[in-house]
């Protein structure tokens, strides 16, 4: 008995199989950069932001007087501090934008997809917030340059009158960019560990701005010591060309701020690897 063996041609016409790519920090970075730059609020925020700091800058510095009666947007005794005198509505801005580029995906239900691409979740977490703080250092210390710049202009001639380089002047303005990427990273964490972006965003703003006003009302013993310990007062202290008695040090100040921003990462970090999108 013969046993005849049948051998199945190729289909000459079938379609090649799909090649399989394989999930690499990389390519997780070149799809949040892709992601990042494709949303419209990325270009309008950016841009209200850096105008915001150029802007009171220049009001600021037209405003300053030397009998001190100024009453611009910002105050200080520098020129520095004319130049950052809006970097609070600034930093509001960055951090805003931020929360939106974690909490808009839970809003939207992106999150799902590109937990599914990416299964190990992390890698998209820490590519989110190292591409933020890359944009946000950059663009915001530009900003500052470019407002110090044209406050220099404004002030030729006065008593405080500085240049880029005085002393203290670039350590300054890139103290102010660091400080608006740490807050983009604080709003991307807020976004990620609440989920939503109305409470992402309330928390920025009463962590940065009503914190601060309910210690005021707290014995000043205890609100000065525990105070410059605070994200925004930590903040302020990155960027200030002189430091105050109850101030902390530009190096403290960005430790401090530093610790904040690792802390509400970790948080996110930790709920996004322990529970569902």
């Amino acid at each position: 008995m013969t046993t005849t063996t049948l051998t199945r041609e190729p289909d000459p016409i079938a379609a090649p199989a799909a090649p399989v790519y394989k999930v690499t920090g990389p390519r997780v970075v070149r799809s949040e950069w892709a992601k990042l730059w494709s949303l419209r609020s990325t270009w309008t925020t950016l841009a209200i932001a850096l105008l915001l700091t150029v802007v009171f800058g220049a009001i600021s510095a037209a405003s300053w007087s030397p009998t001190g009666t100024g009453d611009g947007p910002g105050s200080g005794d520098n020129a520095v501090a004319l130049a950052l005198g809006g970097m609070n509505l600034t930093m509001l801005a960055f951090g805003v934008l931020g929360a939106l580029l974690t909490a808009g995906e839970y809003a939207t239900g992106m999150i799902r997809s590109t937990m599914a691409a990416v299964p190990k979740r992390l890698p998209v977490l820490w590519s989110k917030a190292g591409l933020y703080s890359i944009v946000a250092l950059v663009s915001g210390f530009a900003a500052a340059v470019v407002s110090f710049l044209i406050g220099q202009g404004i002030l030729s001639g006065e008593s405080i009158q500085l240049s880029l380089s005085d002393p203290g002047v670039l350590r300054s303005l890139l103290g102010g960019g660091l400080y608006l990427a740490m807050i983009g990273v604080i709003g991307v964490s807020l976004g990620a560990l609440l989920r939503s972006t109305a409470g992402a965003i309330s928390s920025l703003v009463a962590m940065m701005m009503l914190l601060p006003v309910l210690l005021g009302l707290l014995p000043s013993g205890f609100s000065d010591a525990v105070g410059k310990f605070l994200p925004s007062n930590a903040g302020d202290s990155m960027y200030a060309l002189t430091q105050d008695a109850d101030r902390l040090s530009s190096g403290a100040g960005t430790a401090v701020l530093a610790g904040w921003t690792v802390l509400l990462l970790g948080l996110a970090a930790y709920r996004l690897k322990r529970t569902d999108v």
